[in-house]
């Protein structure tokens, strides 16, 4: 864990690096040395908005600075047509805000499986956040090779026996098409027991997105907090990242204070792009 001197700093350089100057920030200070622009960029996983209407969502995403959006279904229906498809990511696109993908998508049939990569299509993502029931995967197969898509799995912790952590995903899809990877989740991961830098570099070539985030404990009981104030070491995550030259997202799914999430949001989407400052 961070000392609190080095939680400042980041925290300093977060909020410059997401717009933001802070009161004592020093006039005329300047990193030292050019680093390295990252492969992968910040992102924002649409659960967070789940009690925000899509203007509200792209109204808070620009506030933060962030464009990068995985799309729910709160926003969009599963059940759209394409005109109201269209509709929707018209104000996303009007707004500034990239959909590169959509999910998490449940499919517990075969006739889901259908939609949700119908879905895809129209909403034009080459890639579905999801969770298909294990016996739909040699299905869920077949509709990667005919549409060209990735599907990233996402763990769901010890609070769900379905892909409970990268692990289980790994050993599901490992003989499948690489097309189907993981959508790790760190938060899920570490309430999971493991370590998520770990398993990151453990399965580094069938990660295909990442969901960040910050617990409390590494345990089930374990709640979201903000990034930079709970037990994941976020420094070791990045330079994980950096190591297997990740060129995805890294999306931030804030599952506190849902109702009146901005503060919570900016603190941790602060604290992450800080650390990949320095």
């Amino acid at each position: 864990m961070n000392s609190r001197r080095q939680f400042v700093k980041i925290a300093g350089i977060g909020a410059l690096a997401a717009g933001f100057a802070p009161a004592n920030a020093m006039k005329g200070n300047t990193l030292s040395s050019v680093k390295t622009a990252d492969t992968f960029t910040v992102g924002m996983a649409g659960y967070s908005f789940k009690e925000f209407s899509a203007e509200d969502t792209i109204l808070m995403m620009k506030k933060i600075g962030v464009n990068n959006l995985s799309l729910k279904d709160f926003h969009l229906a599963m059940n759209s047509t394409q005109e109201q498809i269209s509709q929707v990511l018209a104000k996303f696109r009007d707004g500034g805000i990239n959909v590169y993908t959509v999910g998490v998508v449940y499919m517990k049939t075969q006739e889901s499986v259908d939609q949700a990569f119908d879905y895809a299509k129209m909403a034009g993502v080459k890639m579905i956040v999801g969770a298909p029931n294990y016996e739909l995967l040699p299905y869920v197969e077949k509709k990667i090779k005919a549409y060209d898509f990735r599907l990233a799995i996402h763990n769901h912790g010890p609070d769900n026996p379905l892909y409970p952590n990268a692990t289980d995903i790994w050993d599901h899809v490992k003989d499948l098409d690489p097309r189907i990877g993981i959508c790790i989740d760190i938060g899920h991961t570490t309430r999971d027991g493991a370590d998520p830098s770990v398993d990151i570099l453990r399965y580094a070539k069938r990660i295909f997105d990442l969901h960040i985030k910050d617990v409390d404990k590494a345990t089930k009981e374990g709640k979201t907090v903000e990034i930079g104030r709970g037990i994941i070491d976020i420094p070791k995550v990045v330079a994980t990242l950096r190591k297997i030259k990740y060129a995805g997202k890294c999306s931030l799914e804030f599952e506190k204070d849902m109702k009146d999430p901005l503060a919570g949001i900016a603190e941790s989407i602060g604290y992450f792009k800080g650390v990949m400052a320095c």
